[in-house]
């Protein structure tokens, strides 16, 4: 996991919106898309900067790509700042 990725992946106020969206349910980036009042191929570009970061996973189910949100990926995260501060988990 790097913290650098992730940091530049909740930077953005769309995947920030992305990853809410997914918290609900899995979605196809045609159902992400209709969405957001930019182009598909932006959509793509934010779902890849997710990916990269670990924070959407992607599957293939038929025809279409289903994306979910990666919830060990924040887990850790949560983790690893329990552990800065002190606390247990």
């Amino acid at each position: 996991m790097s913290l650098n990725l992730m940091f530049k992946a909740l930077s953005d106020p769309i995947r920030r919106q992305i990853l809410l969206m997914l918290r609900k349910q899995d979605m196809t980036a045609g159902e992400i898309a209709e969405k957001f009042d930019i182009s598909k191929p932006s959509i793509s570009h934010h779902l890849n900067i997710l990916k990269q970061a670990g924070m959407v996973i992607d599957e293939r189910k038929g025809q279409h790509i289903y994306y979910s949100i990666n919830t060990s990926v924040f887990e850790d995260v949560v983790s690893f700042a329990l552990q800065l501060t002190g606390r247990k988990q």
